[in-house]
């Protein structure tokens, strides 16, 4: 798993993931989640491998937000989303007559980091989350004893994604309250990797993105556990299967341009990733659904049922078995 390519994919928009998409190559354009990047990046990898770089998969990085705004002006095939579409992103598609699919394709832990130094951090609540992460918060809450005195007075210093991000929406809807509300004096970046650096460096950083990005760099963070109500719970695998780390346990996906599925080139990558989307998705150290998932993602294109099973809202606090409920209603 090559995170570093994050940076390349931010700045060479027009590059492969493995070079320059020649000419004579048929294209597959891919933008959004800085979340699911990993796994688009390694499904796009092993794809071009087996099509002898006969296809070529261009994969960006403009955040959930910023992806769907591409998405729906039409400019890309594939939109990778760490949250379901919203009702302004649908408005969008739909004016312009962009019709789409809606893939889960795996479970994401959101993650809260502090520096390894932190020797006082071991467990934070959903409350104490919110009083940093507030609007109010802004220009108040900057030592950590604020947060709570028992803990020293040092200096917080805070990072996490740019409100282009689903992370974002995802995290201040779950803890603030409500999407995009959150606090502006803080580091951020659609990068993840510039917020790994940050946090990694400070001793009093504190920062939250994909599960993946913290496994990644286990090393140099140290990882919170979040307690809803009934104790501490760290992120894994098993705890968010069994839907005990709440409420950042997340759905993730990708959305396909119904139009463009009609290209061959398109239908392939599709196909190959919802075939390889299981053993990918656990590589690159997300959480995988159950196999009926993918099977019924596979039926859904098949039957050509485009559309949204969220209505334009965030799927908060959502379980595993709540996911395969609802996606059975299109």
């Amino acid at each position: 798993m090559k995170f570093a390519k994050i940076a390349a994919a931010l700045g060479l928009a027009g590059l492969a993931v493995s070079g320059i998409a020649h000419a004579q190559s048929a294209l597959v354009k891919v933008d959004g989640s800085s979340t699911v990047y990993p796994i688009t990046e390694a499904v796009a990898e092993d794809f071009q491998k087996e099509k002898k770089n006969a296809i070529k998969v261009t994969v960006g990085i403009s955040g959930t937000g910023g992806g769907f705004k591409k998405f729906c002006r039409g400019e890309t095939d594939v939109s990778n989303a760490s949250r379901p579409i919203l009702k302004k992103e649908m408005d969008a598609c739909k004016e312009l007559g962009i019709a789409y699919y809606e893939l889960p394709i795996a479970y994401d832990a959101l993650t809260v980091i502090v520096n390894p130094q932190n020797n006082f951090i071991k467990n934070m609540t959903v409350a104490e989350l919110k009083a940093i992460w507030e609007p109010a918060a802004q220009g108040k809450i900057t030592n950590w004893n604020q947060v709570n005195p028992a803990y020293p007075d040092v200096p917080l210093k805070l990072y996490g994604p740019g409100a282009d991000s689903g992370t974002f929406d995802y995290f201040t809807e779950a803890v603030v309250g409500k999407a995009k509300s959150s606090r502006g004096d803080y580091t951020a970046s659609e990068d993840d990797n510039v917020l790994v650096q940050g946090v990694s460096r400070d001793k009093g950083g504190l920062g939250y993105f994909g599960y993946a990005y913290y496994i990644e760099n286990q090393k140099k963070l140290k990882a919170v556990s979040i307690d809803n109500g009934k104790g501490g719970v760290l992120p894994s695998p098993e705890t968010v299967e069994n839907g005990s780390y709440a409420p950042l346990s997340r759905p993730i996906f990708i959305y396909v341009n119904a139009k463009s599925l009609e290209k061959p080139e398109v239908k392939e990558f599709v196909e190959f990733y919802l075939k390889n989307a299981p053993k990918l998705v656990k590589e690159v150290k997300y959480v995988a659904l159950p196999g009926k998932v993918y099977e019924a993602n596979r039926e859904r294109l098949a039957k050509k049922k485009a559309g949204t099973v969220f209505g334009g809202t965030e799927a908060v606090g959502m379980k595993i078995e709540e996911l395969i409920k609802r996606e059975a209603q299109l």
